[in-house]
């Protein structure tokens, strides 16, 4: 009996030796077998199809400035900030933002390929925020983007956006066109008309990309967000579901312009106007002719300026009330129907004296 204890003992005590030594039991585990995914959804196919067809023509931009110590030495570059842009066409125009340029020194692009030129400027429309800069790229290396129409787009729409929020590069949100004919202001203030609102994410760094309609083909500029602290282009602040994009019937009309000729051509008829503060303080509303250039077609319509009598009395100018029909708040109105109607065109000023309301046709001349 006293053998036998021993013998269970020491075989214990054997035991707990080799569970000690070999650790616990582990159960023996392998990867999961891959279930067959089966094709893509149809509207999944087209969305990949669409990025993989567009987002070689999207480039990401650099806004390059210069910084030096107090004693003027050790000059630097230093990056600004970064955008968006697309190629143009195969002699290396890249259309983006103007505000992704402003104060810049120097600008740098980088392609889909991660090839990054330096960019020479060519011309901007700081009016409706639009830019081309030029790269020395060799033309196997740049896809220009697709170009598609906006006077035909629909609420509900599906649309795309590829840019670089953030610095991600070629990044690509989904949405619907939300709303038609919106109304922002570029960085001058000035009035940007018939612009595309989207729920397509858009952040900082998406600013100067491409709104793509569901063909691929450029419809718009991701220009500005409508978001708490967001300045024109979603400068500051983040996506809150407002985006907006400058139509591409506005950027297909500029953009010969600017490469031709460095800026926009802008169509008049030899006016000046008065600041609209000074019309709400007359309780007015409409375009005050102010001034009249000699020699132009409004003085050869007999547009009348605002003047002194010979009692010193400050006579009102026309007042004009109407273009081509469409009523006149202000001079914004104004030089948004001009700049519609281009160069050569025949336009009829609705004007308001003192003797009563009449029709004045005018022919439209380029500005210098």
């Amino acid at each position: 009996m006293a053998l036998l204890i021993l013998v269970l003992f020491a075989a214990a005590i054997a035991g707990w030796v080799a569970f000690r030594l070999r650790g616990p039991i582990r159960p023996v585990a392998s990867a999961r077998p891959i279930a067959a995914r089966g094709d893509l959804a149809a509207d999944e196919s087209a969305t990949v199809a669409l990025f993989e067809q567009a987002s070689p023509s999207v480039v990401h931009i650099t806004n390059v400035g210069v910084r030096s110590d107090s004693f003027g030495l050790n000059v630097m570059e230093i990056p600004q900030g970064t955008g968006t842009g697309f190629v143009w066409d195969e002699r290396g125009y890249i259309v983006t933002n103007f505000h992704v340029l402003q104060n810049a020194q120097r600008a740098e692009v980088r392609l889909s390929d991660q090839s990054t030129w330096r960019a020479h400027p060519v011309g901007v429309a700081p009016d409706q925020d639009l830019a081309v800069l030029k790269i020395d790229a060799p033309a196997r290396t740049l896809r220009p983007i697709l170009i598609g129409t906006s006077r035909d787009l629909k609420v509900g729409q599906k649309v795309f956006a590829i840019g670089n929020p953030f610095g991600l590069d070629h990044t690509l949100t989904t949405g619907v066109i939300s709303a038609l004919g919106r109304e922002i202001r570029s960085v001058t203030n000035r009035p940007i008309r018939g612009v595309i609102q989207t729920d397509a994410a858009i952040n900082p760094g998406n600013s100067g990309g491409p709104l793509l309609d569901s063909a691929g083909r450029l419809i718009g500029v991701n220009t500005a967000i409508l978001s708490p602290g967001a300045e024109n282009g979603g400068g500051q602040g983040t996506f809150m579901g407002i985006g907006f994009a400058v139509p591409v019937d506005t950027v297909n009309r500029l953009v010969p312009q600017l490469i031709t000729g460095g800026q926009p051509v802008r169509a008049g008829m030899g006016v000046l106007l008065a600041p609209d503060q000074t019309l709400q303080r007359l309780g007015l509303q409409g375009a005050l002719v102010l001034r009249v250039v000699d020699g132009s077609p409004a003085a050869r319509a007999g547009l009348r300026a605002t003047q002194r009598n010979d009692d010193g009395d400050v006579v009102l100018g026309d007042l004009i009330i109407a273009v081509d029909g469409k009523p006149v708040r202000n001079s914004d109105d104004v030089s948004a129907v001009l700049e519609d109607k281009g160069v050569g065109a025949k336009v009829t000023l609705r004007v308001r004296r003192l003797s009563g309301e009449l029709d004045v046709p005018v022919t439209l001349i380029q500005l210098e």
